[in-house]
């Protein structure tokens, strides 16, 4: 692909009735890259997907997959790659036939061979299961033959729901892998609420909420915009006035007791963006002022599930 967006989205609305599931949701999406597209339940995500996969119409709005529209009919539809949160199979077929069946639904012209066929499943680590009926699939290994039959038709872009909401510990890992092995030669846009997959994962995120765009960023980018805006602080010899007399100084947002132990009292601290080192400069200033030794004041980097509630609850939107 030599466009730079594999997906693009301008006032995306979806309403139901009495329900707003989308509300002007706009965003781009790199050429292959993987990216987590987040949300509480309810959130949007899902009509998301399958507005881009061609199942249900936009109230209003455009979007487009590798530079195609979602109303251009089969040339669209050849550029994605779908699979349902809960995806389903015939379970006497085998993993062979059910990609056999799904090819033969594209035209004659796009339609994948035995070859293909055999190299897909190989790709998705099902080359062993091929001729196993899909009723002795475990949950990760239907998820794979989901995501192969996705790849099939040799899309563009791979609309995935909660691939791994379903799964067992060895399940998720095994689909995340795939997913990582796809980076580069298929865009993999995905719907999830496991914010530690996202981290491990993705390339850039997405956070949606009551059907709208709280914020969007590559993935270290989004993490970096958070790292300076709370300290780790662990006092010896502090007392019930320190975390008071910490919260008076500039700069400080608030300041959460985290852990008693002995003589040693730990905080976290959050401050304002660009008022860490100010911060963390009066806070050893008024330990050696009181007796008080300070043995940690370090900046502490935020996880993806701490920003993500933070975007979420406490409405820190801005772009």
């Amino acid at each position: 692909m030599t466009i730079e967006s594999a997906i693009s989205v301008a006032g995306l609305t979806k309403h139901y009735p009495g329900v707003e599931a989308l509300n002007d949701l706009s965003l781009d999406v790199p050429a292959g890259s993987i990216y987590g597209f987040l949300g509480p339940n309810g959130a949007g995500k899902s009509t998301t997907i399958k507005v881009l996969a061609g199942l249900t119409r936009a109230t209003r709005g455009t979007a487009s997959v590798a530079g195609i529209p979602i109303d251009a009919g089969p040339g669209y539809r050849r550029e994605v790659g779908y699979l349902a949160q809960e995806p389903r199979f015939y379970d006497w077929m085998t993993g062979r036939e059910t990609l056999r069946f799904v090819a033969s639904l594209y035209p004659a012209a796009d339609r994948a061979n035995d070859e293909r066929i055999t190299a897909v499943l190989a790709r998705v680590g099902l080359a062993d299961a091929a001729d196993r009926r899909t009723s002795t699939y475990s949950g990760g290994m239907r998820q794979r033959l989901g995501i192969a039959q996705a790849l099939i038709g040799s899309p563009a872009v791979l609309l995935l729901d909660e691939p791994v909401s379903s799964l067992d510990p060895i399940g998720r890992r095994e689909v995340l892998d795939l997913m990582r092995e796809l980076r580069g030669e298929v865009t993999v846009f995905y719907s999830t609420h496991i914010l530690d997959d996202v981290e491990r994962v993705s390339d850039h995120v997405a956070i949606l909420d009551g059907g709208r765009l709280v914020r969007s960023a590559p993935t270290a980018e989004l993490l970096s915009s958070f790292d300076q805006d709370q300290l780790r602080v662990v006092i010896g010899g502090a007392d019930d006035g320190t975390a008071v007399a910490i919260a008076s100084i500039p700069g400080v947002i608030s300041v959460e007791p985290a852990q008693r132990d002995a003589d040693l009292r730990s905080y976290l601290v959050r401050v304002a963006p660009g008022a860490g080192a100010t911060v963390q400069g009066a806070i050893t200033r008024f330990a050696a002022d009181h007796g008080q030794i300070v043995t940690e004041n370090h900046l502490v980097r935020l996880g993806l599930e701490d920003v993500f509630l933070r975007l979420v609850n406490s409405k820190e939107r801005a772009a």
